[in-house]
């Protein structure tokens, strides 16, 4: 699999570590439930390019005992969540040094465990995972960290105390004392700047922070911002934060920053960095929109390619291009690797594909057949099922450029009833296209089918709704493989998309759409004039028009899209500038 990680091997802590990197998840490894998605997916990619480069990174999340949850889906497509199971001390080493947080007045106190990430050159990254499971503490509060994104607002700001105000207290304990930069991923991590200014009180021998201290923790701070989608920006009411951490915190929080009568983590993490970005040039545009007063940059998500590349384009790019996995951009040569050699490799990769998917749902799906995969996070501005608008269209495209067949697999979170509707919707199109195109839901998504997924797919299909995408790296990982993408402009594709020579786009003239259509109609419609006169042909008629089209996906995008390229952009403008 590559680079992935390993349990804990005893990193030296007294290390001193330059960057402390703070994610609500990380994707550590298959085994470890840490992680629901693309963000944690992202975390963990940057800290496995950040142990290839030997960067001084230590990095801090929370312990998941329930994971974020098992899917199960019934023959209508209802999801249902079941806790995962998994043993801790297999896989983690419990440190020794504890910290604490005040929470309602209670003492909580925190556990540490480890988890070093390795590299192909440099020294492991140490990954930190804090953990309230301790008999000292009360029973609500043992159970603070079970779930990722589980329980209400209430919980979730619990969570956070531990995760920003704990995860700094805990780095004190193991001896970081000198960090430059504490990186926070996404606004969950924010509260991690209020200790800092207590910190910055202190020791000044002073009570409450003053802007000095506000001044002392910007220069420290960095804060990634990773969706335009108001839901994705955690806000509390005031009341939680005095409730939670006493009138006096609340006091000071609102003297010092405008909270509009919440407390929102995004804006606190605008107000106390130096540095702030967006996720891709699109979404730095739109977030500079959203928060005009502050200034917002853009470092364009990436992947790590020995991560994601499967087992045939790994051993293709070894024999074509060695040194690829510490060198991502050395991929660039992909266009040199001779064309028949990259169908053979692909097409090990989708005979696994095929072989799991007919496995896990009977769908009785074809080697031959062209494949379309999609799968993410299932939420509504994604429109997972704008390919089934027209069942009619879709059965003509299969009669006349060539049979197709479709994966998919997401999650929708426990509580989103409408991301759960699309599940279901398309099982009801699956059912209604039988025996004209065929189509599969592999259930509970992770690690290993994205795996499967990215590598086997002849076309990775990506539908959201403009400008709601922030970045994607679903894309990005297929391009390390081969794969072309066929999206809609939106996100990083803005910027990977060459027509027809690394893929194909989605609605390009549905910025305004023809009166009387709106834009999933135009949308749709022009998925299926691609899929019908450019794409599917292509494959069946065109071969070696296709696989330039995969060695230019592997050469400019899996080259550019990666977390070597896009670690070396922080440390150049956040990190160390």
């Amino acid at each position: 699999m590559g680079a992935v990680g390993c349990a804990a091997t005893g990193v030296n802590m007294a290390v001193e570590r330059s960057v402390a990197y703070f994610s609500m998840e990380i994707a550590l490894s298959p085994d470890l439930p840490t992680y629901s998605g693309g963000l944690g997916m992202l975390a963990g990619d940057t800290i496995r390019a950040a142990a290839d480069r030997g960067l001084p990174m230590v990095a801090v999340t929370l312990l998941y005992r329930k994971g974020y949850f098992f899917q199960q889906l019934d023959a209508g497509g209802g999801q249902s969540e079941q806790p995962v199971e998994w043993v801790v001390d297999d896989f983690l080493t419990e440190l020794p040094q504890r910290a604490s947080v005040i929470i309602e007045s209670r003492t909580v106190y925190i556990r540490a465990w480890q988890y070093d990430v390795g590299g192909t050159d440099g020294g492991p990254v140490p990954v930190i995972l804090l953990d309230t499971d301790l008999p000292e503490n009360s029973e609500w509060d043992r159970h603070l960290t079970d779930y990722l994104y589980g329980g209400d607002a209430w919980l979730r700001l619990c969570q956070e105390i531990v995760l920003g105000v704990g995860g700094v207290r805990l780095l004190r304990a193991l001896g970081h004392r000198q960090i430059k930069r504490f990186h926070m991923n996404e606004g969950h991590a924010s509260l991690l700047t209020l200790e800092l200014l207590h910190e910055e009180a202190k020791k000044a021998g002073r009570a409450a922070f003053n802007q000095a201290d506000v001044e002392a923790v910007r220069s420290l701070c960095v804060f990634t911002t990773h969706t335009p989608v108001p839901a994705g920006h955690d806000q509390f009411p005031l009341e939680f934060l005095s409730r939670a951490l006493g009138s006096g915190e609340l006091d000071a929080m609102k003297e010092a920053f405008c909270c509009e009568g919440l407390l929102n983590m995004t804006y606190l993490a605008l107000n106390l960095s130096h540095y702030v970005n967006g996720v891709a040039k699109k979404h730095a545009e739109v977030s500079q929109h959203m928060f005009a007063q502050y200034r917002i940059d853009a470092v364009t998500n990436g992947v790590h390619p020995a991560t994601w590349a499967c087992p045939s384009i790994q051993a293709l790019f070894d024999r074509h291009i060695p040194g690829w996995r510490s060198d991502s951009f050395m991929l660039r040569y992909a266009l040199s690797i001779p064309p028949l050699e990259v169908w053979d490799a692909h097409q090990q990769a989708k005979r696994r594909l095929i072989e799991h998917v007919n496995a896990q749902t009977n769908a009785g799906l074809d080697h031959d057949h062209f494949t379309v995969c999609f799968a993410r996070r299932v939420a509504t501005y994604k429109r997972a099922d704008l390919i089934f608008q027209d069942l009619r269209r879709l059965r003509e495209i299969a009669a006349k450029a060539g049979p197709f067949q479709i994966v998919y697999a997401g999650k929708a979170h426990p509580r989103d009833a409408e991301g759960k509707e699309i599940i279901k919707r398309i099982f009801q199109a699956r059912d209604a296209l039988r025996g004209q195109v065929k189509v599969a839901y592999l259930p509970n998504y992770d690690w290993e089918q994205a795996r499967l997924m990215v590598a086997g797919a002849d076309v990775w299909l990506n539908t959201p709704q403009p400008p709601l995408e922030a970045s994607g790296t679903s894309g990005m990982k297929a391009a390390v493989n081969g794969v072309p993408s066929l999206s809609t402009l939106d996100g990083w594709w803005i910027e990977g998309y060459i027509g027809d020579t690394t893929g194909w786009a989605i609605g390009e003239r549905c910025d305004l759409p023809p009166a009387g259509q709106d834009r999933a109609d135009c949308d749709a419609a022009s998925l299926y004039d691609q899929l019908e006169q450019v794409v599917i042909p292509a494959f069946y008629k065109n071969r070696g028009h296709y696989l330039d089209i995969m060695r230019h996906a592997m050469a400019l995008n899996g080259s550019f899209f990666n977390t070597h390229r896009m670690l070396l952009q922080y440390v150049l403008k956040a990190y160390f500038e």
